[in-house]
């Protein structure tokens, strides 16, 4: 029994099933990040990736697949590597922060106006609402911003309002109004 549980974990060389260990991560890191950015419209690079993942996709899985009975290691390196690029390109995702954002933030009108012109100060488009709270006169401040500097908006908003009431959601279309200036990659 362990002479030949031995021989399986060996028959492989450790080159190999890391090789395939990091292929797989690659080729599942491209593909995570082909399935965001086609979901937010950038279709042109989900091309590009897609074109990437299945020509490593079709050599990675074939050594596997035709390796597998005589090393069920092949199998495991494979099925690690996908695990890994799932978790790296979900990972590397959020730091290419993708897409846009709509923050609402509902404050004392005081601090709305201060937070207004501090945000525009920083080069963003601001709207505001005037809003009535339960038990005070309110201001609703709303700004359309990249994902990536989304983070930039709210700490500026906390800065003045620790208790600001702040809503963040992802937006897929957006027309007309101010944008602040953004990256290629940024529709």
């Amino acid at each position: 029994m362990w002479e030949s549980l031995i021989d399986i974990l060996t028959r492989t060389s450790f080159l190999e099933l890391l090789l395939i260990f990091i292929a797989k991560i690659v080729e599942v890191t491209i593909s995570t990040l082909r399935l965001i950015l086609i979901n937010k419209g950038y279709r042109n690079y989900g091309v590009v990736l897609a074109l990437i993942e299945i020509f490593l996709w079709v050599f990675v899985a074939s050594s596997v697949i035709m390796g597998l009975s005589e090393s069920p290691m092949k199998g495991v390196a494979y099925g690690l590597g996908f695990a890994a690029g799932v978790y790296l390109g979900s990972t590397l995702e959020q730091k290419i922060a993708v897409g846009k954002v709509l923050i609402q933030a509902v404050l004392p009108y005081d601090k709305g106006l201060l937070i207004t012109n501090n945000i525009r100060t920083l080069g963003f488009g601001a709207t505001t609402l005037d809003a009535h709270g339960k038990d005070s006169k309110r201001m609703v401040v709303m700004v359309f911003a990249n994902r990536r500097d989304s983070k930039n908006v709210v700490k500026e908003i906390k800065a003045v309002d620790d208790k600001a009431m702040i809503i963040s959601s992802e937006t897929s279309n957006l027309s007309g109004g101010y944008m602040r200036q953004i990256r290629h990659l940024i529709k």
